[in-house]
């Protein structure tokens, strides 16, 4: 079973790395989120998350990072190249958002970078942009270890056992249909709390509140990694009676069913993303399953303000298909 559970994650890593060798030998060239999805065979929402949990750092830092690592070692191996060539070559937009960029991870222009380079030597210029850059990444959060990291190297690291969040079960199971009255909610996911507070005023004297048998729960509609926090969509939801009658900001849908990966946490506020992570890049890479295009969803299995150290009892949903 370990050798098969290691074969399935290898699997995850392989295309992954199909994504990477894309981007790297087409380093000037834009790329789409769909584009690099279909590179990998994964589902397009689900791609930036499996990207992010696998090698670290989001796909939009990746591409940013060893663009600006190509660019510097341009600017020392090729100084016939003017700076605005090297920048557009490996794929900024403008020599203005490549300086910008250039001086933020490296601490000096492009321009004193290949002067130091020429003078120091381009020996001591590498140490220098292994140190710089390895501050950068730890200064961002990209990287655990200092210095340069090739995503590979992140791949080869079980994340698993450094994560903080453990999950107490995952199971595949079928999954029923849902009939949910929602509130939509746009915005940081983390501040869905407001629209649940306006579903419960709504749902509670209309006696919709019944628990344990009304199930609370999340649907989740846009990647955080790709998408711009003011801009998320998320719906705060309680199942109702099929026929349930909805009136103002309360909208009634259908969540499909059918087969879904379900993972049991016991987590603080601040600890729901590491616990997604747990399920999408800790246990999903070995499991013979592949993420669905169907909604995932939080359910919410206790009144949080009632434990003891106010965890949350949560479901994380996610919808999968066979590898």
């Amino acid at each position: 079973m370990a050798d098969r559970s290691e074969f399935l994650r290898q699997e995850y890593v392989s295309r992954i790395n199909r994504v990477i060798d894309h981007i790297d030998a087409h380093l000037g060239d834009e790329f789409s989120l769909a584009e690099l999805a279909d590179v990998a065979c994964f589902s397009r929402f689900h791609f930036h998350r499996i990207f992010s949990a696998l090698v670290g750092e989001t796909i939009a830092d990746y591409i940013k990072r060893v663009r600006l690592q190509a660019a510097a070692s341009r600017l020392v191996n090729n100084p016939r190249d003017s700076v605005t060539e090297i920048a557009l070559a490996c794929g900024f937009s403008s020599p203005s958002v490549f300086a910008r960029a250039f001086r933020e991870r490296f601490g000096v222009s492009a321009s004193a970078w290949r002067a130091r380079s020429a003078r120091s030597g381009a020996e001591r210029n590498e140490g220098i942009a292994e140190s710089n850059a390895g501050q950068a990444d730890r200064k961002h959060g990209d990287a655990r270890e200092g210095g340069l990291l090739h995503p590979r190297e992140h791949l080869r690291d079980d994340r698993r056992n450094i994560m903080a969040v453990q999950a107490q079960s995952i199971e595949v199971k079928e999954l029923p249909e849902l009939h949910a009255a929602y509130i939509r909610h746009i915005g940081p996911y983390n501040r869905i709390g407001e629209a649940f507070g306006k579903l419960m005023r709504w749902a509670g004297p209309r006696g919709l509140l019944r628990f344990p048998e009304t199930m609370s729960l999340a649907v989740y509609r846009d990647s955080p990694e790709v998408t711009d926090a003011s801009k998320l969509r998320s719906d705060a939801c309680i199942t109702v009676p099929d026929g349930t009658t909805v009136d103002g900001e309360v909208g009634l849908m259908k969540i499909p069913g059918g087969r879904f990966v379900v993972g049991r946490f016991e987590i603080s506020g601040d600890q729901f993303a590491e616990a997604w992570n747990v399920l999408m890049g800790g246990w999903l890479p070995g499991s013979g399953y592949q993420p669905d295009d169907r909604m995932c969803y939080e359910v919410y299995l206790n009144d949080h303000e009632q434990h003891p150290q106010k965890k949350f009892i949560i479901d994380i949903c996610e919808p999968v298909k066979p590898l």
